[in-house]
C-alpha cells in the first residue's frame, strides 16, 4: 500500500504562487503515475494535473493538465525523493480547495490526506 504525505498548502493572496509537495511512502520506479485533484466546498473532486512514467529509469514524465491551471501549474517530480510537486503560479480566488495527491500503481490509486489552499485577499 502506497502512503502520501501532502504539505505546503496554507493562504495565499490573488496572483501569489504556493508549492504543494507529496511524499511517497515507496520508490516512484514502483508507480505508475501521479497527480493532484482538488476539492472546493460543495464540489466534486476534479483532477489538476498528473505525471507518469515509463521506461526501467523512469526519466523524463509525461504530464497532464487541467484546462483551467494550463500554463500557470506545473507538475515535476524529485525521483531520488519520491517527491512530487505542484507549482502553483498566479492563483485565483477559485483555485481554494482541498488539494489530494494521488498515486496510480498497479491497477489501484492511493490518496493523500489533502492539504488546504486558500487563494483570498
Amino acid at each position: 500500500q502506497v502512503q502520501l504525505v501532502e504539505s505546503g498548502g496554507g493562504l495565499v493572496q490573488p496572483g501569489g504562487s504556493l508549492r504543494l509537495s507529496c511524499a511517497a511512502s515507496e520508490s516512484i520506479f514502483t508507480i505508475n503515475a501521479m497527480g493532484w485533484f482538488r476539492q472546493a466546498p460543495g464540489k466534486e473532486r476534479e483532477f489538476v494535473a498528473a505525471i507518469s512514467w515509463s521506461g526501467i529509469s523512469r526519466s523524463g514524465g509525461n504530464t497532464v493538465y487541467a484546462d483551467s491551471v494550463k500554463g500557470r501549474f506545473t507538475i515535476a517530480s524529485d525521483n531520488a525523493k519520491n517527491t512530487v510537486f505542484l507549482q502553483m503560479n498566479s492563483l485565483k480566488p477559485e483555485d481554494t480547495a482541498v488539494y489530494y495527491c494521488n498515486a496510480d500503481k498497479k491497477g489501484r490509486r492511493y490518496w493523500g490526506q489533502g492539504t488546504q489552499v486558500t487563494v483570498s485577499s
